[in-house]
């Protein structure tokens, strides 16, 4: 395989896009805790709780989706620079790196998603 600086600067736009998703994330889990909060303390319903603390976890699990985005897309820059300086070998490992990074953030991904779903279903126990 010829390893050039067209292979890490594919993952670019993906990253970015990701990014900009997991952000999209955070504000709307952000925005709904600090409703539900209003919520909670004007009726006490107690399912509110729930609600918040599963939102909560959410928001810690999209944070660190986050971090290892952002590590990925650093991981990739340094490949490109390592390429640039003609340190082949160094920028193969860093960007097998960024590649790992980009992997663990899509799987807490997936995490982040079957919690989501039971935030629904506390959501309709308290219909």
């Amino acid at each position: 395989m010829n390893f050039t600086l067209t292979t890490p600067a594919l993952l670019f736009p993906a990253i970015s896009l990701l990014l900009l998703a997991y952000t999209n994330r955070f504000l709307t889990l952000a925005g709904r805790i600090r409703e539900l909060c209003d919520r909670d303390k004007g009726n006490g319903k107690e399912h509110f709780a729930g609600q918040i603390e599963n939102l909560r976890k959410r928001v810690y699990i999209i944070r660190r989706m986050q971090l290892f985005g952002v590590v990925s897309f650093f991981l990739c820059v340094a490949t490109m620079l390592l390429i640039f300086l003609n340190q082949i070998k160094a920028g193969e490992i860093t960007f097998v790196a960024s590649l790992g990074c980009l992997l663990i953030s899509l799987g807490m991904s997936i995490r982040e998603i079957g919690i989501s779903v039971t935030a629904l279903e506390i959501m309709m126990e308290g219909k």
